[in-house]
């Protein structure tokens, strides 16, 4: 058993709790034990950064400093997430006084300090460079068997935060839908930005944004699109209407969690994984 401390990120036990309902029985039938950072805050989502650094630096020292007292690593099922603890523990790392200022802050409002010793990593890159995608790909009881788009975002693609991948051309998660029984669909704007952050603010741009990554999976052939950000989803699924008429473009695909694919593969919530294979065969062909 592989132990990780917990984050779930802003979204994945609010907006967005079929990524909480899935993560926790795939990665019991992985061997990875989810260890709760109890009393976990926001990370900012990179929208206070841009308001107040120090803030969401402050933020997410809370957060290590929790995961510290747990005695693990942190794992995350979001992106923007991953990118976010990773760039705080890198920014900790090079800047001793940027270190000792958020500490200066979490210990005057909680008692606790951090190191800045441990490490951040997303599910993704826990499957397939700790876990092992043959031990992933013998657990599998409901083969995909569908053409799938991979959506990274941009967030966790810079070195050092996407495990051992590739930045700029990542194929973990296609590696994994293989081992899952899919069929990876390669598209050119997989780690492109839908401007999540941004969405009350540039609304129509936004949206364009949003529909180019829609429609650019479409039209390579993907059946269903697989998100590793939970923050970007709402995007991809929730406003894909409204991004295909501002951008007038075909943006009707089956849009879903990585934490949703995996589970629904390795046997679990076998009803819903009926209905995306029904939507998939509907809107998304």
């Amino acid at each position: 058993m592989v132990k990780y401390s917990y984050y779930p990120g802003n979204v994945a036990r609010q907006s967005s709790a079929e990524v909480e309902d899935t993560i926790q029985p795939l990665c019991k039938t992985l061997g990875i034990e989810l260890i709760e950072i109890i009393g976990y805050n926001s990370d900012g989502g990179n929208i206070i950064k841009q308001g107040n650094r120090d803030l969401q630096l402050a933020l997410n020292a809370r957060n290590i400093a929790l995961a510290e007292k747990n005695g693990h690593d942190i794992i995350t099922a979001c992106a923007s997430s991953q990118g976010i603890l990773h760039e705080t523990l890198d920014t900790f790392r090079k800047d001793p006084i940027a270190l000792a200022d958020a500490n200066r802050v979490v210990e005057k409002t909680t008692g606790m300090t951090l190191s800045g010793d441990i490490s951040s990593s997303h599910l993704l890159h826990v499957l397939v460079d700790e876990i092992g995608l043959e031990k992933v790909e013998a657990a599998v009881v409901n083969e995909l068997n569908m053409n799938i788009a991979c959506y990274y975002g941009p967030h966790m693609q810079r070195q050092g935060a996407c495990g051992e991948d590739d930045p700029w051309n990542p194929k973990y998660m296609e590696r994994l839908i293989t081992a899952l029984g899919g069929t990876p669909i390669e598209y050119k704007s997989k780690t492109s930005s839908v401007g999540n952050p941004s969405l009350l603010s540039l609304g129509d741009s936004v949206m364009k944004m949003t529909a180019r990554v829609l429609n650019d999976a479409k039209r390579a052939g993907a059946q269903v699109l697989v998100s590793a950000c939970t923050q970007s989803h709402s995007n991809l699924d929730s406003y894909q209407g409204k991004a295909g008429r501002v951008a007038n473009k075909d943006t009707n695909i089956p849009v879903v969690n990585l934490t949703e694919i995996i589970a629904f593969a390795l046997g679990h919530f076998p009803d819903r994984f009926a209905q995306l294979r029904t939507r998939a065969m509907i809107i998304g062909s």
